[in-house]
């Protein structure tokens, strides 16, 4: 066996493994590393072909991989940092994509979205359902805990051991929207050869809470607004449907009028209720441009009526939250207004000058703002 480690374990983010026995490969993951595109300040950082984005940093440099000997690429989960350079790299290898079926979605949308048409079959699979990819690999699906749905853990076959893969992972016994993970199946698959563990916070000591726990924190922040007549926005992970699902769920109790706006959260959101996994059939969901701008010139005039869930946990350039903040958007906060923020910050320099930047806007408005109300998808 042959392990190769192209990105991902030095940075949050560009995530990409190889794996080789014989004269076979697999890969694992083909991750976008955000912040140099964040920070990309030379013109418009969509227009970033594959040979930009490697040398600023962005995606991994696979040009020394020997792409003919690689059988298949598996997805572990449908976070960006783990498939957001596959429409810039698979195409230069000729075999299929593997991954849930929720993974599989997101990834078809961002191809969509860059304007690409795949060249590669992107294979949907479900979970214990072991394949035969090539002479020397069979992989298998388990499922894992994590803050997006349908999360695998990797399990790959070979004459020489199992080989367990694992990035980004928690174990939550009281998950929401999601099964908890089966110990028993965990315990079919040893012995383990290797095992490819990796996760945000795995540094630190302890034990990471439930789900269930942040559903009942955003429980509390929404109880204790249901007088308010102000405006409430709410910014979470677009990729996090299961924290999605408990805004909804205590926005409707409200009596609000549930509201998703931003690009990656019409992504995200329209993947989890083609598939059945939420029923969003009440839920505006707005995207793009102007029909953003028509909702939000509406939500000002009415702001007692909505509860608004946007983009903008970060507080990303070109996010709806921060481009309110910023003047960009008909939608003036007022004092009183609340703004919870249903995340952590992501621990990268510039998430965390971006994130304080839109907290100044917002507290110069009188916006009372909430924050961490969350637990973390990341086992510590």
């Amino acid at each position: 066996m042959k392990f190769e480690f192209i990105g991902g374990y030095s940075e949050v983010g560009k995530n990409m493994t190889l794996v080789e026995v014989g004269d076979e490969t697999v890969v694992l993951d083909m991750g976008l590393y955000l912040p140099p595109v964040v920070g990309y300040e030379e013109g418009d950082p969509r227009d970033l072909s594959r040979e930009d984005l490697i040398r600023i940093g962005a995606i991994p440099n696979d040009n020394k991989v020997n792409k003919k000997n690689v059988k298949g690429i598996i997805f572990g989960h449908a976070h960006l940092d783990h498939i957001g350079a596959a429409p810039y790299l698979a195409k230069k290898y000729d075999c299929d994509l593997f991954g849930t079926k929720y993974t599989m979605g997101v990834l078809k949308t961002l191809f969509e979205d860059k304007g690409k048409k795949p060249r590669n079959n992107l294979v949907a699979m479900e979970f214990n359902n072991r394949y035969k990819l090539c002479e020397n690999f069979s992989f298998e699906f388990l499922n894992m805990t994590h803050s997006t749905m349908d999360t695998a853990l990797v399990v790959l076959y070979t004459r020489y051991g199992n080989i367990v893969y694992s990035n980004d992972y928690k174990i939550d016994n009281h998950p929401v929207l999601m099964e908890k993970i089966n110990t028993e199946k965990l315990k079919e698959v040893q012995p383990v050869k290797v095992l490819v563990l990796d996760s945000l916070y795995g540094n630190i000591d302890g034990k990471t809470p439930s789900e269930s726990v942040a559903r009942d924190m955003v429980k509390e922040v929404v109880e204790e607004l249901k007088d308010s007549k102000n405006a409430i926005f709410f910014t979470t992970f677009a990729s996090h449907i299961p924290r999605l699902r408990s805004i909804v769920d205590y926005g409707r109790k409200l009596g609000r009028k549930v509201v998703f706006l931003g690009r990656s959260l019409h992504k995200y959101a329209d993947v989890a209720k083609e598939l059945g996994i939420v029923n969003f059939v009440d839920v505006d969901i707005v995207g793009y441009g102007n029909l953003v701008r028509k909702r939000l010139k509406d939500i000002n005039e009415h702001r007692d009526e909505y509860l608004v869930i946007c983009t903008g946990n970060q507080g990303e350039k070109g996010s709806v939250l921060t481009r309110i903040a910023e003047g960009d958007l008909p939608f003036e906060f007022q004092s009183g207004d609340s703004v919870i923020f249903s995340c952590r910050t992501i621990p990268t320099k510039e998430t965390i000058k971006n994130r304080e930047h839109l907290e100044k806007l917002l507290k110069e408005n009188g916006v009372r703002i909430w924050k961490d109300i969350h637990v973390s998808g990341h086992g510590f």
